[in-house]
């Protein structure tokens, strides 16, 4: 039985058409691995270079811009801005609230629109009063009660404008005008207010989230063309993971 078992063995193997098929077979299989692969390499291919287009403006605005503002220090590069300090006196009777006054304010400053940012501080003691300080008079008899503190009054911060211009009002509640800043920014200041979105409406940052979205997608697909089109993968993952390892090295430093 075992002999008859190896004969058929033998002849299988011995057989030129066995071994066509089965070299058919693992060459297809490859073809299909390979095709698959092809199909998956140009997709990201081309997704790469569709995503790259879409940033490549913003790119240029925020890296030219982010190099400026990283080396600040050192380019000292001029901002050519120019400021201007007025008062402006309040109708009668007053705005009442906040939002009566970032109105009335957009039609007296000439703003095509509200406010970019509200911010309403509460009266609060100012810092050079001691808590439970005593008049004079409380001096005298030990039975008075302590003096209340001074208070600030409530003070409310409106800015408008564009990156070109801002103009910040400032109006400590129960004063009968508002305090007016007016900044002219230059080219350079410009395009640091465009980085950081300073007076900037909801569709550039929601513009600018794509771009940062973008950039996300071609950190990965840049990585994963990469690994699939160069055979040198272990130089790859070295530099990658060097390229990790000194960021993250960097980031706790500071922390």
């Amino acid at each position: 039985m075992d002999n008859a078992i190896q004969h058929h063995l033998d002849s299988a193997v011995a057989d030129p058409g066995v071994t066509d098929i089965a070299t058919s077979i693992s060459i297809e299989a490859r073809k299909r691995s390979q095709q698959r692969r092809s199909t998956v390499v140009q997709w990201i291919r081309k997704t790469h270079g569709w995503f790259g287009l879409w940033g490549a403006i913003l790119g240029l605005i925020f890296g030219t811009a982010g190099i400026w503002l990283n080396h600040r220090a050192v380019l000292k590069l001029p901002m050519a801005q120019q400021r201007i300090n007025a008062q402006l006196a309040l109708p009668e009777p007053a705005p009442a609230t906040a939002e009566e006054m970032a109105a009335w304010l957009q039609e007296a400053l000439g703003q095509s629109g509200p406010p970019n940012s509200t911010r309403t501080e509460p009266a609060k003691p100012v810092a050079w009063t001691e808590k439970g300080r005593r008049t004079p008079a409380a001096d005298a008899s030990d039975n008075a009660a302590p003096a209340k503190p001074l208070l600030q009054p409530e003070r409310w911060i409106f800015n408008f404008g564009g990156p070109d211009a801002v103009v910040q009002a400032e109006y400590w509640r129960g004063n009968r005008s508002v305090g007016v800043t007016t900044t002219s920014n230059g080219f350079v200041a410009t395009l640091a207010n465009l980085h950081k979105g300073v007076g900037m409406p909801v569709a550039w940052i929601l513009l600018v989230d794509t771009l940062a979205g973008s950039l996300i997608f071609l950190s990965i697909s840049g990585v994963a063309l990469w690994m699939l089109t160069h055979r040198r993968r272990r130089v790859g993952l070295v530099i990658f993971g060097t390229s990790v390892a000194l960021t993250l090295g960097l980031v706790i430093a500071q922390l």
